[in-house]
């Protein structure tokens, strides 16, 4: 059969290649035509344009490549007109590809598949009427959105595990007895990067450590980072305090933040940290679910402007109650998030204590780690979504 995905965004690419490495094993025939990434590319298939070419965020820089954006709409709406594929996967990015979603709806006879479901549920709700109609097979990789879709607005999903959760057990498991020790071990793979930064097990030592995920953008960075280097100066004589550095920002941009202090930063070892941190500080978004699954204690930190009014807004509009996903799974607090006017030097110093060993606190947040995974399931998500796509498909062929 012939698949045609687009995945707007780093992650998107990681996900969808893993679901056509799925496809793949599936199907012996599969072609693929997409617009993503280099991992996307490396699975085969014709690549029609990269994500880079559609990643912009933020109100300002999609005003002033609007032009470049509505090109690359076009382009791709006449490009699966013009190939015509047995299906289109469409993988998370909902701003671009709810908008193809009703292209292919309402001009072409092609199914309309949905992999990573949109988060409407924390923004633009409203979203799910455009979902209903142009949408064919919805999968999500998030529990707790099977009753968001299904129960509030009687819209079928499929839920076919987290394919985080799918990476992490992986990671764990090639690292065979080492996960048991992972609290207590010290010393990681040397850094791969090509940026100028520290490595875990050069020099040696025999410290545990304190890991910081301060974003993967500027603006996060900037908000969040000095912070958490300012909370954790006291720690320092006894804990190494390590930064993960993303790949996309420059050295140069966190030397500013980390001159002179007791941070390292390391790049493309994130999971090499995690697997021996004994606590870490993270802004919200993945890399809090990672860290849970890492088993590793964290503190939730988002500085927002205005936090008196983001405080308002979060607790009289916004439609969750959680900005973690490891709350989100839950549906309790199971880490604290330091968010908006709670967010303070103070307050995730105080936090982080309750949770280094020792700590009451600490046992208590491993124990809701546990109650995580297991709402999140087993399933392997990109060959459960695989199985049930091509089930899908063949039933469709069938009866045409």
């Amino acid at each position: 059969m012939k698949y045609y995905l687009i995945a707007g965004e780093a992650s998107g690419d990681l996900h969808a290649s893993r679901l056509m490495q799925s496809l793949k094993q599936r199907d012996a025939v599969a072609e693929f035509r997409f617009i993503g990434g280099d991992l996307m590319a490396a699975v085969g298939g014709t690549m029609v344009r990269h994500y880079r070419e559609l990643a912009y965020m933020g109100f300002v820089p999609v005003l002033l490549h609007l032009p470049t954006i509505l090109s690359n709409m076009r382009r791709c709406k006449q490009d699966i007109a013009s190939w015509h594929p047995d299906v289109v996967i469409l993988v998370d990015y909902p701003g671009f590809n709810l908008n193809i979603a009703r292209y292919v709806k309402s001009h072409t006879g092609i199914p309309v598949y949905y992999y990573i479901s949109p988060k409407i549920w924390a923004w633009k709700e409203y979203r799910i009427k455009n979902i209903k109609r142009d949408v064919d097979e919805l999968f999500s990789i998030l529990p707790f959105e099977v009753e968001f879709f299904e129960g509030k607005h009687g819209y079928p999903i499929h839920y076919v595990g987290n394919p985080t959760a799918d990476e992490v057990g992986e990671y764990l498991l090639s690292r065979g007895e080492e996960c048991g020790a992972r609290s207590e071990n010290t010393g990681i793979n040397k850094c791969v990067s090509g940026h100028s930064s520290a490595s875990l097990n050069n020099p040696p030592s025999t410290k545990k450590l304190i890991a910081l995920l301060a974003g993967s953008r500027r603006q996060e960075i900037k908000d969040n980072l000095p912070a958490m280097i300012e909370a954790t100066r006291e720690l320092a004589a006894d804990y190494r305090i390590v930064l993960a550095g993303a790949p996309s920002i420059p050295a140069g941009y966190y030397d500013r933040f980390i001159a002179g202090t007791h941070v390292e930063v390391v790049y493309n070892q994130t999971y090499p940290l995690l697997a021996s941190a004994t606590a870490a500080l993270v802004t919200s978004g993945t890399a809090t679910l990672e860290t849970a699954l890492f088993g590793v204690p964290q503190v939730v930190c988002y500085e927002t402007p205005v936090p008196k009014l983001i405080a308002f807004l979060r607790r009289h509009l916004l439609k969750v109650r959680y900005i973690s996903l490891v709350n989100l799974i839950a549906d309790r607090e199971v880490v604290k998030e330091l968010v908006a006017d709670t967010f303070s030097v103070e307050n995730i110093r105080c936090e982080l204590l309750r949770l280094l060993p020792g700590q009451s606190a600490r046992e208590e947040m491993l124990r809701g780690y546990d109650e995580v995974r297991r709402r999140l399931g087993d399933e392997k998500a990109p060959d459960n979504a695989a199985r049930i796509m091509i089930s899908k498909l063949s039933l469709v062929q069938s009866e045409e």
